[in-house]
Formats: C-alpha cells, sequence, structure tokens
C-alpha cells in the first residue's frame, strides 16, 4: 500500500495533478490504467478544474509521449472555419484559401489531439469527427481524396453532453463512441480537503520561479480558505494564491486578507440559511445546523446560543416524546449543555460512524483533516 502511494506521489508530481484526497487519488490511478492504451477519452468537468492537465498527462503517459500534443479549443474557433482548421482545406476551397493547408489532425499524425470544449462544436463538424474516429482517415475541406491519420483523440467539456443529445444539440452516436473511457473531474468544493496541499504546492511554485521571499500562510487561513465556494476551483485558488504572496509583499497570510478577499462571511452566512434538505432526518438535520453553528466564526457567541436555543425549542415542540437531541435511544444519556461538549459529541459520533477513518471524518463534518486533528487531541478523542 505505501509503494502504490508513493508511485501515484511521483506520477502526480510528473503530469502536474495534484491532490491527496480519494477522488483525486481515483483519476490518477484510471490515468496510469488507459494512458498506455490507445482507447479515445472524455474528460468532463467544470471550468478550472484541471481538463487540460489530464489530457496533457494522459499524453505524457502513453506511447505518444514524445509524438505532438495539438490542442484545439472548439468554442474559441469560429463555425465557418473550423472544420478549415481541424482537417485542413485545398487551394481555392473557399474565398481566402489561397494555397493547400494542413489542418491539426495532420499536423498531430502519430500523436494526440486534445478537443477541448467540445460541446460547443457544430453539428457537421461532428459528422465528419466521428467519420475520423470510425475510419482514422480525413479529407480536406474542398478535397476529393482522403488520406489515413494515426491520430489519438481526447475530448473535454463543461457540459451536461447526455442533456445536449436529448435537445438534438450534440450527435448520439458520436457521444457514445467518446464517452467510452470517462473521467469525471470534481470540483473544488467536493474534495476541499485537497485544498491545504495546493496552497503548499502553488506558493512553492511561484515563489521558486519568481525568487520571491515568501513566510507562507497561516494555518487559520488555510482553514478559512476551506469554507470559500471556489466557483473557479483549482484555477481560481492558484490566482489567489499567487496574488496574495504579491499583495502580502511575502510576509505571513493571515485569515483577516482571506476573508475580505473573498468575502467569504457573507458567503458563510447564506450558506446557513439556506433550507435543511428535506431527506434527512430530523437529528441529522439539527446536527447540521448546530455543526454550521460552530464553524461560523465569525457569528457573535450570543447569536449562538440564540440559534442553539431556538433550534432545540423547535425540536422539542416538533418531536415530543422522542428523547432529547444527541442522547441515545434509550434516553438515559444526557444531552452535551455547553458548545465544546457538543462539538466533541458531534466528532466523536462521526468518527465512529466512519469507523475511526479522520480523512472521511473530516470530509463529512467539512473541515480540514488538520482541524479535526486538532480537535481529536484537545477532546482527547
Amino acid at each position: 500500500m505505501q509503494d502504490n502511494t508513493a508511485s501515484i506521489e511521483t506520477i502526480q508530481k510528473q503530469i502536474g495533478f495534484f491532490g491527496k484526497s480519494a477522488e483525486v487519488e481515483e483519476i490518477v490511478r484510471t490515468l496510469i490504467t488507459v494512458a498506455p492504451t490507445e482507447l479515445s477519452v472524455l474528460i468532463i468537468g467544470e471550468s478550472g478544474t484541471g481538463k487540460e492537465v489530464v489530457a496533457n498527462a494522459i499524453h505524457q503517459l502513453s506511447r505518444r509521449a514524445n509524438k505532438p500534443l495539438i490542442s484545439v479549443n472548439c468554442g474559441a474557433i469560429p463555425e465557418g472555419i473550423l472544420e478549415s482548421e481541424l482537417f485542413g482545406h485545398e487551394r481555392g476551397s473557399f474565398t481566402g484559401a489561397v494555397g493547400q493547408k494542413k489542418g491539426y489532425f495532420e499536423a498531430a499524425n502519430r500523436g494526440t489531439i486534445f478537443l477541448d470544449e467540445i460541446g460547443e462544436m457544430p453539428l457537421n463538424t461532428q459528422v465528419k469527427l466521428l467519420r475520423v474516429l470510425e475510419t482514422s482517415e480525413v479529407m480536406r475541406v474542398g478535397g476529393t481524396d482522403s488520406f489515413k491519420v494515426d491520430v489519438r483523440i481526447i475530448a473535454a467539456t463543461n457540459k451536461n453532453l447526455e442533456h445536449a443529445v436529448q435537445n438534438n444539440e450534440f450527435r448520439r452516436d458520436l457521444y457514445y463512441r467518446l464517452k467510452a473511457i470517462t473521467l469525471n473531474i470534481p470540483p473544488l468544493r467536493k474534495h476541499l480537503n485537497d485544498i491545504p496541499h495546493f496552497v503548499k504546492i502553488f506558493a512553492s511554485e511561484y515563489t521558486e520561479n519568481n525568487n520571491i521571499p515568501f513566510k507562507g500562510f497561516a494555518p487559520e487561513a488555510v482553514d478559512t480558505l476551506m469554507r470559500y465556494h471556489w466557483p473557479g476551483n483549482v484555477r481560481e485558488l492558484r490566482n489567489f494564491v499567487e496574488t496574495a504572496i504579491i499583495l502580502n509583499k511575502g510576509e505571513v497570510v493571515r485569515p483577516g486578507y482571506v476573508l475580505s478577499s473573498l468575502n467569504i462571511q457573507q458567503q458563510t452566512m447564506e450558506s446557513e440559511n439556506l433550507p435543511v434538505p428535506l431527506n434527512k432526518t430530523p437529528d441529522q438535520a439539527e446536527r447540521e445546523l448546530i455543526y454550521r453553528t460552530l464553524i461560523s466564526l465569525k457569528l457573535d457567541m450570543t447569536e449562538v446560543k440564540e440559534m442553539l436555543s431556538r433550534l432545540m425549542a423547535d425540536r422539542a415542540n416538533t418531536v415530543m416524546g422522542n428523547s432529547a437531541p444527541g442522547s441515545k435511544d434509550n434516553g438515559n444519556a444526557v444531552p452535551p449543555s455547553t458548545m465544546s461538549g457538543m462539538e466533541r459529541q458531534l466528532i466523536k459520533e462521526t468518527l465512529e460512524k466512519y469507523m475511526g477513518s479522520r480523512r472521511k471524518t473530516a470530509r463529512a463534518l467539512q473541515i480540514s483533516e488538520r482541524t479535526l486533528y486538532r480537535k481529536i487531541n484537545e477532546y482527547g478523542l
């Protein structure tokens, strides 16, 4: 197991796709398995999650690593010239075609072509791409003869292609041809425990490349970063880290800077006012509300106590006759009466639920493993 972990870390360093979460490590394992094959790959993920990094990794780990990797953003090329860019054109095939031109597929021969934002590709171009996938033959725009190309295709999109197929915006046959090997890259908000690792790597890379002295991020600042939604995903985090280093002039980045830069206070308050999911039991919903209160560092303690009082009163009125919140089914246990006691009980129960797994416990509680370790030591769990 240790050798496997070391292998994954080595590969991550080689390809530049980092993370210690189970989701990221599973993607890396799949990369190691799929890359040496000749199969086409479809990468799905939000903008900024690292789809192009994954595509580069597949190429680096393939037998084609020493051949060209051509990246094409299908959404950035106007529809009228996309076919010419992909497949090339013959002289006189359209106005302005003053000579023969090789397309990206021809340039990528014996290598890999990465079709980013393939969900933006026009339907008529999708037909020709499907033909290339099925026959490995390309015909230039305005040409009459086709020729063989040896190209591996990697595609990526941030769109739901299944919905696009249903709306007749994407060809069903092309979709099924591409989706045989599908990699789903999770948004950063789904693996927040990777943030301390990302921050360390991004800060180290930036300061070394630019020869900038830097005293690091305060642990509380890193914990604060994990309370942000990160709509721009890993790309946004990298940009934030680099900007923070510059604006703090190499000094320690404090939580106050993080809060003001990312407006986390407002985001946290909004999230606490969201309705409780209806598919949770009263105890589960109550525990979630209590925990949201505990981690809200910006709430005044009086407000916290008032919120908990209201919560307990509502609970008593709603489920009269049931055991008190936090008590066992036999009703003998006394629920904790202090904030720290409730926090300790919540951590203890979550650890038990996940059979002592600290990684799963931290993920379930939406806190960093570093914070969880500190709390475990503090409460003697």
